[in-house]
């Protein structure tokens, strides 16, 4: 069964005058779209309306996502000044973000870098990850650590160097270790509440206001898997 984030669960892993920081749950989408269901951004709007009972509309900026079935760390500006200058350390990677990935099989290096060029299906929400460059695709860099090994699977580090449609999951699959739970990528199976076991562990900013480093740990969601990784 999903679970959705609402304005009494939320789970705030920092807030101050200018930034607010959430543990996303699997079932929250990051911002609106055709589904139309309620966004994690409406939720943190509401949230903040009622613990500060702000009249009118509460402004919130969204300074990136996570795909549907992730969870973990996502980071939203309270002040469109705080906003524009996260926008641009985002776009020039100037933050640093590490991800926790439950996968299958072994991968073939207890650590290495993956470069693949990444090419988007819109049509099938999907992304193919080919070893040199094709039309139309952008390279994908992440690098990635063996954390940990349980009974049937393998816990993953991964520092995303660049940020591309689903590229930890399209690139780990490449190198036959897709993500418990994401049969888009090849899992075997589905997870019971439609996460996949990918969590964005931490965020490292450097404070868009007091200009110094701050980093955000996000607690994993409540499974038997995610609890034996725990002390990873």
């Amino acid at each position: 069964m999903k679970m959705y984030s609402d304005k009494n669960n939320l789970q705030v892993i920092y807030e101050d005058n200018h930034l607010i920081v959430v543990n996303k749950r699997a079932g929250d989408i990051v911002q609106g779209d055709k589904t139309g269901d309620k966004p994690l951004s409406d939720v943190v709007k509401s949230y903040i309306k009622e613990k500060y009972n702000k009249p009118g509309d509460v402004y919130l900026g969204v300074v990136h996502r996570l795909d549907r079935p992730t969870t973990g760390v996502v980071l939203f500006s309270k002040t469109s000044k705080a906003l524009s200058r996260l926008n641009k350390m985002f776009a020039n990677h100037e933050t640093s973000k590490t991800y926790w990935a439950v996968v299958k099989n072994n991968p073939p290096k207890e650590k290495d870098r993956l470069v693949h060029y990444l090419k988007r299906n819109p049509k099938q929400n999907k992304s193919y990850a080919h070893k040199h460059e094709v039309p139309d695709s952008k390279k994908a860099i992440l690098d990635y650590i063996l954390k940990f090994r349980l009974n049937n699977y393998n816990l993953l580090e991964v520092n995303l160097l660049t940020g591309r449609h689903h590229q930890i999951r399209s690139q780990l699959s490449s190198i036959e270790c897709p993500i418990k739970g994401d049969l888009k990528y090849g899992a075997d199976r589905s997870n019971p509440d439609g996460s996949i076991h990918l969590h964005a562990r931490f965020l490292t900013i450097q404070h868009p206001v007091k200009k110094e480093p701050i980093t955000f740990k996000a607690p994993l969601p409540e499974d038997a898997i995610w609890k034996a990784c725990e002390n990873a």
